[in-house]
């Protein structure tokens, strides 16, 4: 770990990922999953100069269907993911660029149908051990973002 002091994150917070181009989505901060998760449907893999990639749809608005981004990411991985409930699913994993309370860095995320989740995006314990701790009984640590701006192009 660090020398620095770990940042404090609630339960829910606001990330970034500008590799993906989605600068902002609201993630529940889940201790109990090892990887993040992001809501991906549309899946599709291709090659490009030679590397694995993978397009998919995403949803970065909480309780709204209307607005969708399609994002692409290099194919590092494809995996057998159990749920919460036991379910297991073979899941393509992406490596992207985070940003969250000042840190920037290289996370893996699985992608998952989660449209009829509440939160289209979990952050998973191995993207939280060293920088950050989590408070549950906070929220939004890093302050709060509008999507209705950073979004206004959306049709």
């Amino acid at each position: 770990m660090s020398s620095a002091s770990p940042i404090t994150l609630g339960w829910r917070e606001w990330v970034s990922l500008p590799e993906l181009q989605l600068p902002a989505f609201k993630v529940k901060v889940d201790t109990g999953a090892r990887t993040s998760a992001i809501h991906a449907h549309d899946i599709e893999r291709f090659t490009e100069n030679g590397i694995k990639m993978v397009s998919f749809t995403t949803l970065p608005v909480q309780r709204n269907q209307s607005i969708s981004r399609r994002c692409s990411a290099a194919l590092v991985d494809i995996r057998d993911v159990t749920d919460s409930g036991g379910h297991t699913e073979t899941r393509h994993v992406i490596a992207t660029q985070l940003e969250l309370a000042g840190v920037s860095k290289t996370i893996e995320i699985t992608l998952t149908e989660r449209r009829d989740m509440l939160f289209r995006m979990l952050l998973g314990r191995t993207t939280l051990m060293t920088e950050f701790v989590v408070n549950p009984a906070l929220s939004y640590t890093c302050g709060r973002r509008s999507t209705r701006l950073l979004y206004s192009d959306a049709t």
